[in-house]
């Protein structure tokens, strides 16, 4: 399967999961609002998604996706099993233990995330952040499990099940939502056991596609066992040490946006969750499913000591990025209003809210580009097993962002959040490819300059039609039509991208010249 083929089938699988996800925002905002338990929601489930994503798509899977693209290369099968056996060991027992100081300490965890809510004022808040926080924390274990099966089954090539199953944990989620509420004093905590349910259902799913592969873990529970026999297992955990860090700095910033979102005005949190749902379709379906595809490939490339190949494949993916994620950026600012009106504006959402939201995915927008392009560019050096780089520029990338904030924040209040995660996004992903390129590792093609010379008319026609559509349609008056304003915002969508890919495709592009990757 080509490189293009296979990110089109992790990125169309990942849409399924995205629209999925959305819908589930969309009865979240119309069901709660975007009131102070609806900020508590947000609060306590983004605790187990940061660990999820420390222990998990971070730190671990920079970690062991290239160690066990090199033993699957070199060892035989029965090898392969027993490091599988003793990572998951390892990581189960690691991820048990985390999950039980959390629950205890959940009151301590919600207060260094969201002090702003230990306030008098805000007692009702707090407490619900922590019952949700204790409840949902048991999901970094089944995620964390999640995010090891995805790991060979990307490696194995089987990219299809671990990019569906997230769709898994919105029908939870969404289904919890409908039928749950009434089972709880307060509604909202009916998402939290909703996050459960999902958590469970994702890891059986993915578990049993290991079992297809006769790769399922076997369980001993001779700990040290698994630690002192195996030289493998302790380069992953090596390796994870400095991946733990440049992730934990990527969350602590994000730990540090939520503190202060709790802050200011009510709904800030929820009004920067729905900004990021949006964001999340772009970076998902192109940065998220290109990084997928491209870190085991270019672990395969670096053990055969292809060079070429290796610079030609991170080539291919910054071309695929700034071909979708320039049009994308564009949209979402340009579209902003209509899309959260259309998305959100219902029940007891309001126009005020629909506003603030508005800021937030402006905001977001302006580092796109730069969230897109680090999913490309960090692999990079993970592949090559160097993760100390990648952690290196993640520092200075915190401190600079925490200077936006400082700067941004007094006068834009949430977006300058927003606006200071992107510029942080786009100073990591120059940085990252300047080293790339002064290494070595990456060569700039010839064929760049004709490049943007047939991509800017393109943007440029797109954007023209997205702008004089948008100035004629009152999208919050329409709030009493939405089957007529989903209606709109989809033939203002679909005309802006008939216009942008005929204008490329008169300029000269062709799909085929994205499509020269193998697997």
């Amino acid at each position: 399967m080509g490189l293009f083929r296979s990110a089109a089938t992790v990125s169309s699988l990942t849409l399924v999961s995205r629209v999925t996800g959305l819908v589930r925002d969309i009865l979240i905002a119309g069901t709660f609002g975007a009131g102070p338990l609806t900020d508590a929601f947000w609060v306590a489930f983004r605790i187990p998604n940061l660990l999820r994503r420390l222990f998990a798509e971070g730190a671990f899977a920079q970690a062991f996706v290239p160690v066990l693209g090199q033993a699957r290369t070199d060892w035989p099968h029965d090898e392969v099993r027993r490091l599988l056996d003793r990572v998951a060991l390892l990581l189960t027992a690691t991820l048990m233990a985390v999950t039980l100081v959390g629950i205890i300490g959940a009151p301590w965890v919600v207060t260094a995330i969201a002090s702003g809510m230990r306030t008098a004022s805000r007692h009702t808040e707090f407490e619900a952040a922590v019952w949700m926080t204790r409840l949902m924390f048991p999901y970094i274990i089944c995620m964390s499990l999640v995010a090891f099966a995805s790991g060979i089954l990307n490696t194995w090539r089987h990219f299809a099940i671990p990019a569906f199953t997230p769709v898994l944990l919105n029908v939870s989620m969404i289904g919890a939502s409908i039928t749950m509420t009434a089972w709880f004093d307060a509604p909202i905590y009916a998402l939290a056991a909703g996050v459960m349910i999902g958590g469970v259902a994702q890891l059986i799913v993915q578990w049993a596609a290991l079992a297809k592969l006769d790769l399922l873990p076997r369980y001993s529970w001779r700990i040290r066992q698994a630690w002192t026999d195996s030289p493998a297992v302790r380069h992953i955990v090596r390796q994870m040490l400095p991946a733990i860090i440049g992730v934990s700095v990527a969350q602590i910033s994000l730990l540090i946006n939520t503190n202060i979102a709790t802050w200011l005005a009510p709904g800030s949190v929820t009004w920067l969750s729905f900004a990021d749902r949006l964001m999340e379709f772009p970076t998902a379906l192109l940065g998220v499913a290109l990084g997928t595809v491209l870190l085991p490939n270019l672990s395969a490339a670096f053990a055969r000591d292809d060079t070429a190949q290796y610079s030609a494949l991170i080539d291919w993916g910054l071309r695929l990025v700034l071909l979708l994620g320039l049009p994308a950026a564009m949209g979402l600012v340009l579209l902003s209003d209509g899309l959260v009106s259309t998305l959100f504006h219902y029940g007891e959402f309001s126009s005020a809210d629909v506003a603030q939201t508005q800021l937030a995915v402006m905001a977001y927008s302006a580092g796109l580009l730069g969230l897109l392009a680090v999913k490309i560019l960090a692999p990079g050096f993970y592949a090559r097993q160097d993760i100390k780089t990648p952690v290196r520029i993640a520092v200075g990338v915190l401190i600079a962002t925490q200077l936006f904030n400082l700067i941004l924040v007094p006068t834009l209040a949430h977006a300058g959040l927003a606006l200071s995660i992107g510029l942080g996004a786009t100073l990591n992903a120059l940085t990252l490819l300047f080293l790339l390129h002064r290494r070595g590792v990456y060569k700039i093609t010839p064929g760049w300059p004709v490049f943007f010379v047939r991509l800017v008319p393109a943007l440029g026609a797109m954007g023209a039609v997205v702008w004089w559509l948008n100035q004629s349609i009152d999208w919050i008056a329409m709030a009493s039509e939405p089957a007529t304003r989903a209606a709109m915002l989809t033939g203002v969508v679909l005309l802006a991208a008939v216009v942008y890919l005929s204008t490329l495709i008169l300029l000269g592009f062709r799909v085929r010249h994205f499509t020269q990757g193998r697997n």
